[in-house]
């Protein structure tokens, strides 16, 4: 059986996430503790209590990493199962490449915390937001944020999840602005997300180059290929993982196509790692390939 190992990014945090393993599995407290120790955080509370933090993004991004690990770990511990390749979503990149062997624990709780920082301050005094369009093509929503960026509007396509839905990112007023021109043109929905950076496009140019800095005294190379989010590309090197990592942070992520880039490569089965299933949600809008989410104890049993 060919497996992808997928893992979720922001938007897939909500509060109490990791409870399950932590109550039922000795690693997940482990890392748990390991973390807060690592980074000087009481985790636990911002996964259990602190709504507020969770969903700051430096707080956001370490905590989704560390119930991807724990998802990890534990899977790893009941069951002999290795990924053909692997890939994540916008942050669930990073989650990838550590957990496949491109960096210890300790160092991936750092860097993502460090990776939530950099793009906060990238944004820091600017008015920014995400925003997401249901039921406009990508070359529909393309034009009209190429007409929207030569009128002096910061707007643009960042996340393209399934056909007909694509996460915007820019200036929180120009997405505002530009989101009546979106339903004239058909678009059935946008909506603001609740997010303090604008990913996956210039506004964070600002981010790359400490993340740089960060990866290179902290990565190695991958005992898995990774689908970059960006390209499309395989990957395992630490010198390609420079660039990808780096670069995905000023780019759109390519998940509909990094699904079917997986298929097309033979994946037989995805197993999401983290909270929820969100990805596990695209991908049945994607394909009939079968998704499983590691997500809680109970989910352990789909394996078998």
């Amino acid at each position: 059986m060919k497996y992808a190992f997928i893992f979720p990014g922001q938007g897939s945090q909500s509060l109490g996430m990791g409870k399950d393993f932590v109550n039922n599995f000795k690693v997940a407290r482990e890392l748990l503790e390991n973390a807060s120790d690592i980074l000087k955080i009481n985790m636990n509370n911002i996964l259990m209590d602190d709504e507020e933090k969770l969903n700051k993004t430096e707080y956001t991004q370490p905590s989704i990493f560390l119930v991807s690990a724990m998802a990890y770990y534990i899977l790893q511990q009941e069951y002999d199962i290795k990924p053909f390749i692997a890939f994540g979503h916008s942050l669930g990149e990073v989650s990838a490449y550590c957990l496949s062997g491109g960096a210890n624990f300790k160092d991936s709780i750092i860097l993502t915390h460090k990776r939530g920082y950099f793009m906060s301050k990238a944004c820091e005094g600017k008015e920014v937001g995400m925003m997401v369009c249901i039921g406009l093509s990508a070359n529909k929503l393309e034009v009209i944020c190429k007409e929207a960026q030569e009128n002096n509007m910061s707007v643009w396509a960042a996340n393209y999840n399934i056909e007909g839905q694509i996460v915007l990112a820019g200036i929180k007023h120009d997405l505002e602005n530009i989101s009546e021109t979106l339903k004239n043109a058909g678009a059935r929905r946008t909506l603001l997300l609740k997010m303090n950076v604008a990913s996956h496009c210039p506004l964070l140019l600002d981010s790359i180059s400490p993340f740089n800095e960060l990866l290179q005294n902290i990565i190695k190379d991958s005992e898995v290929d990774i689908i970059s989010n960006a390209t499309l590309k395989l990957y395992k090197t630490k010198q390609d993982a420079l660039i990808n990592l780096t670069q995905q942070l000023v780019q759109p992520v390519l998940y509909n196509k990094s699904v079917l880039k997986a298929i097309e490569l033979g994946v037989e089965k995805f197993i999401e790692f983290g909270n929820g299933n969100v990805l596990a949600g695209l991908n049945n809008k994607i394909s009939n390939i079968p998704t499983i989410s590691i997500n809680s104890t109970e989910s352990l049993k789909l394996i078998g």
